[in-house]
């Protein structure tokens, strides 16, 4: 970050560290905190559902990093460290809840948005901070959380290992969706042997080596089709040689083609 994004990043913090107590059980207003991206690790003691209605969020915490499209968004319980991170243009219309609203959602995931809840946080984004909880407002905020207690989770999480010897080799391999090397190039890099290493991969992350990288491919696929790229290009960019194995992966995970989410969003 440049010195000016630096310090936009500590006044976000600092405004954090003010916020001591939410006015309401729920707060989302267009232009409160919540709809600030805080690109440095931080935590709080409520609950936030990261959300954008453009553009794609990224969530990062120390086990695992979850994407979020607008179909999408990330709930991050109460003292969790995480950042957040989209690009320029990402309207944000986050959430910040209060524990106690929703209890039974104890651990990081990214959440399905259907319409109707999306629509409801829109919506949500315009009342006043200090809205009325005993008239309309009040009530159009008991249909969403009833809507966020309903809402799917889905598998747009790529873990993290706890074993440091596979975090430089993740990272690498995050950073450079397009890369070639086969797992038998990363096991010489650390000493060990092919059964070695995959075993070490699933044991670490609950995934096969093939399958984290293929994950790790498809989720930086979507900021690249944010950015108006043609899928072909997105499918090269991010390691694929065939446009149909990339076209087959993405719509697998995401219950829909490339070309589709486009059309979406």
């Amino acid at each position: 970050m440049n010195r000016r994004q630096t310090d936009k990043q500590q006044q976000l913090l600092d405004e954090l560290a003010r916020l001591t107590e939410l006015p309401r059980p729920v707060l989302g207003q267009q232009l409160a905190l919540p709809n600030q991206a805080i690109a440095t690790d931080h935590q709080h003691p409520w609950v936030q559902l990261s959300y954008a209605i453009h553009g794609v969020l990224t969530v990062e915490t120390a086990t695992a990093s979850y994407l979020a499209p607008p179909s999408l968004a990330v709930w991050i319980p109460p003292g969790v460290v995480h950042s957040v991170r989209c690009s320029a243009d990402t309207e944000i219309r986050s959430l910040y809840l209060a524990p106690e609203v929703l209890p039974d959602r104890s651990v990081c995931q990214v959440l399905e948005i259907r319409p109707l809840l999306r629509e409801l946080i829109v919506a949500f984004s315009e009342f006043p901070v200090e809205y009325d909880e005993a008239g309309p407002e009040g009530r159009l905020v008991g249909v969403l959380l009833d809507e966020l207690a309903a809402a799917n989770s889905c598998e747009l999480i790529l873990p993290w290992p706890r074993d440091v010897r596979l975090q430089p080799l993740c990272r690498y391999l995050g950073q450079n969706p397009d890369c070639q090397q086969p797992l038998s190039y990363f096991s010489a890099q650390l000493g060990v042997s092919d059964k070695t290493l995959m075993r070490d991969f699933r044991k670490h992350t609950g995934m096969s080596f093939r399958q984290w990288r293929q994950r790790s491919r498809l989720l930086a696929a979507l900021p690249l089709l944010e950015q108006n790229m043609s899928v072909t290009e997105v499918a090269l960019a991010c390691g694929y040689d065939s446009l149909s194995a990339f076209i087959a992966a993405f719509r697998q995970l995401l219950g829909y083609t490339p070309g589709n989410y486009r059309q979406r969003y």
